[in-house]
């Protein structure tokens, strides 16, 4: 068969039954989905948590489709897909062979921030395409001999909206400028060019309203990072037990790609040499983001929870497919294609077994019953809509959500904004209004 169409028939299949298998199962979105949909009702520059890219693309989708939780799974899928293709797209340059690029995407099932945790739409998943994006300008910076000012420019465009999905980005994209370094001043294979610097100034031209709101907002967002990995209460064998916690999930993680790898390489046989500038540049783009967070844990003695790793092994196929491509025999791949489609079955299978048994899920929180009585109490004393909701993100979160006049999460109860109100009604810990 075609390996193009293969490819497509691939990642169509993904996507339908990962938007398909949340939707009929859940009778709620996820907890990080409604938070983020509160935000995206009051969009700005930034929230207390995260900056404001996951916010705003939730809201575009709010904007077409209203309160269908079916639409936001497939945005989580469109961006999961995304993110493979440009995988595949490197991955044909890389190797010049679609089969052994094929290969390289479909050993992303084997690692389940790619299909299981996939249907909550958060900033990890936020980041999956603009991680490959910049992985891929960087590439086509790094491989041709003539710098482009086009390639320039979108490295820069897909690297500040990447941060702007999450700050842990940056880890990437201290990767990248360290292998031009070592490759430009250190081992000298590439000449210094000025038009680098145009990535650099269209980085820091979409950033600053995001600096600017920070700057207003006390480094809210900032602080609750530090505060989320422990860094202000580490104690000496935090320096230690983390870092060592840390390498164990990653290894637990990445256990049903090894047993990818295993059916699909025959001897484990391989030569590492830097002087090979694809595998120099796969390494940097894999390893060394791996690394510096290895070390931030190391040195700073704070926790590094498993999902922050999310977007982090997208190339891991491709880095396995290169350093063993010469005991891949593409002739015998039947273990390994049964291996992949009990992996691609099993995944969905398990989502579906444990979304239905479980009960006191956020995924079963009754989201638009709850809405039905709120606006029913509410339509007792007042004619006007309801405009505004204050709570924390969860509860108020879901009746902005699912309240027909979407209205505008704007925080946490406080006196001063109850006085702004014009008319409200507050019910056990939220309050709803019309400004």
């Amino acid at each position: 068969m075609n390996i193009n169409k293969l490819f497509y028939i691939f990642i169509i299949v993904h996507l339908i039954i990962w938007t398909l298998v949340p939707s009929l199962t859940n009778n709620n979105l996820p907890l990080d989905t409604i938070e983020h949909l509160a935000w995206g009702s009051n969009l700005d520059w930034g929230f207390n948590k995260h900056p404001p890219a996951v916010a705003f693309f939730l809201e575009v989708f709010f904007q077409i489709f209203g309160s269908n939780d079916w639409a936001y799974y497939l945005l989580s899928q469109i961006f999961v897909v995304i993110a493979f293709v440009v995988v595949f797209k490197f991955a044909g340059e890389i190797f010049k062979n679609k089969t052994l690029s094929l290969i390289s995407v479909v050993l992303l099932e084997g690692i389940y921030f790619y299909n299981f945790t996939t249907p909550e739409f958060n900033v990890n998943v936020c980041q999956l395409p603009f991680w490959t994006l910049c992985v891929y300008y960087s590439w086509k910076l790094f491989d041709k001999q003539e710098v482009s000012f086009k390639d320039c420019f979108w490295l820069g465009v897909f690297a500040a909206v990447g941060f702007l999905s999450k700050y842990l980005f940056i880890y990437l994209l201290l990767a990248i400028d360290m292998l031009f370094f070592y490759t430009i001043f250190i081992k000298k294979y590439k000449k210094f060019n000025f038009k680098y610097f145009v990535s650099v100034e269209v980085f820091f031209a979409l950033l600053v309203p995001h600096i600017i709101w920070l700057t207003n907002n006390n480094y809210t967002t900032i602080s609750y990072g530090l505060a989320r990995a422990g860094f202000e209460s580490s104690s000496l064998l935090d320096h230690i037990l983390y870092p060592v916690m840390f390498l164990g999930k990653q290894i637990g993680i990445l256990i049903p790609f090894f047993i990818m790898s295993f059916f699909l390489v025959q001897k484990f046989k391989f030569k590492i040499s830097l002087k090979d500038k694809k595998l120099l540049f796969l390494i940097f783009i894999n390893l060394v983001p791996i690394g510096l967070m290895f070390l931030t844990s190391m040195i700073t003695g704070s926790e590094i929870r498993t999902m922050w790793l999310t977007p982090f092994y997208l190339f891991f196929g491709v880095l396995i497919v290169y350093i063993f491509q010469a005991q891949i025999n593409l002739k015998k791949l039947n273990s390994f294609i049964l291996v992949f489609l009990f992996l691609f079955t099993f995944s969905p299978f398990v989502y579906t077994y444990i979304s239905i048994t479980e009960t006191g899920k956020r995924t079963d929180y009754p989201g638009k019953q709850i809405a039905m009585k709120t606006q029913f109490v509410w339509k007792q004393d007042h004619k006007e809509p309801i405009n505004v909701v204050l709570g924390d993100e969860w509860h108020a979160g879901n009746l902005s959500y699912h309240l027909k006049s979407r209205p505008v999460w704007e925080g946490l109860i406080t006196p001063d904004k109850l006085s702004s109100l014009s008319k409200f009604t507050c019910i056990d810990d939220i309050c709803i209004g019309y400004r």
